[in-house]
């Protein structure tokens, strides 16, 4: 659940999501990630840090230059975890529908009504 929560921390911050988005595209270096950013350099390499520890993006140096990428299935755990809350509310959204329904019935309240004494 730690690395779920890392990831969620990443997601959290616009300006790392416009990352995120802008390596769906493709790899990108470090410069031409920071170029849209109006922040320092130490600043921008901390949201990097944070998208990596996170599990969202993998960084390689290539020569001088460090390449960033999406990482391969990153989004996976969040997608389950989501897919798994879906189905807790649709099920409970379901319950509450269907008590809802027996509840303005009202054969279903006179038959609840003569089974308690």
């Amino acid at each position: 659940m730690a690395k779920l929560d890392r990831t969620f921390h990443a997601l959290a911050d616009p300006t790392r999501r416009a990352v995120l988005t802008r390596l769906t595209e493709g790899p990108g270096s470090v410069g031409d990630l920071a170029r849209p950013f109006a922040m320092a350099l130490p600043t921008f390499l901390a949201h990097l840090r944070v998208l990596e520890e996170g599990g969202l993006i993998r960084t390689e140096k290539r020569g001088r230059v460090r390449v960033c990428e999406l990482a391969e299935g990153a989004f996976a755990p969040v997608s389950e975890w989501l897919d798994a809350q879906r189905r807790d509310w649709e099920a409970r959204t379901d319950r509450l529908a269907a008590f809802v329904e027996a509840r303005a019935d009202p054969e279903t309240e006179t038959a609840d009504k003569d089974s308690n004494p």
